[in-house]
């Protein structure tokens, strides 16, 4: 259980960080659910772990700005007097094949999706190294393990997650803190229903357990590595992706 634990999940409004978030949210953690623009999602997420008789905020901020993340995690550090979970879920694609890729494209994937966790880390380690403890679980990607054609910047930002994580273990572990991060593979959301079905019969094919994952299944993930339980697990990933990877 994580009763007493305040958590703050990015990109928390819709997909996979929406789940996450209401997850830990009946596990007993306070919730700060961050969005950038999704302020009416953002506020559903809220009202349906309200409803369920859990604790969440929203919070509108971009977290690939570093002054703005670290207003908002100044924020609730003096809202909550704490922040015990850290969860960088915040994520756009740019999709292009990388030899007709532009700039700016492969910036705006690489600052939100990088840049962004390394913003949150950056500000919450000082308020988790002062706590003596804190619980740092960044989401990666299959394709930031072995690439997916089409995805040059994506991949790299998720692959660049890997590396973050496992630097930021060696250096917070000292002080009780762990970092670990979560690779999806083909999980049903928004974004994937967007898909043809010949492309989603492909990727069908080359997932070992024959099935989609489901939102849950990273959900639960997280969660386990932001408990008690999880407390001598670092600098791992763990690959959520029925064999995928």
């Amino acid at each position: 259980m994580l009763t007493g634990k305040v958590a703050l999940v990015t990109g928390a409004s819709r997909g996979i960080g929406s789940e996450i978030a209401r997850t830990l949210a009946a596990k007993g953690a306070t919730v700060i659910v961050n969005y950038n623009g999704s302020a009416a999602k953002a506020a559903e997420v809220v009202a349906e772990i309200e409803a369920a008789g859990g604790k969440a905020e929203a919070i509108q901020c971009n977290v690939a700005d570093f002054a703005q993340a670290g207003e908002m995690i100044s924020g609730i550090i003096k809202q909550y007097g704490s922040l015990d979970i850290l969860v960088n879920n915040a994520g756009i694609t740019r999709d292009g094949l990388v030899m007709k890729m532009s700039e700016e494209d492969f910036d705006a994937v690489l600052s939100t999706n990088l840049k962004g966790a390394f913003n949150c880390i950056r500000h919450s380690a000082r308020q988790m190294i002062k706590q003596r403890g804190g619980r740092i679980v960044n989401i990666s990607s299959i394709s930031g393990i072995r690439g997916n054609a089409g995805q040059a910047n994506y991949s790299a930002s998720k692959a660049g997650i890997i590396g973050l994580t496992k630097a930021a273990a060696r250096e917070l572990a000292s002080r009780g803190i762990t970092a670990n991060a979560v690779a999806p593979g083909f999980i049903v959301t928004e974004m994937t229903d967007a898909l043809s079905d010949e492309m989603k019969e492909k990727m069908l094919e080359n997932i070992p357990l024959r099935r989609y994952g489901t939102t849950k299944d990273i959900a639960n993930a997280v969660a386990f590595l932001a408990s008690d339980e999880a407390g001598y697990i670092t600098g791992q990933v763990l690959s959520v992706d029925g064999g995928m990877a």
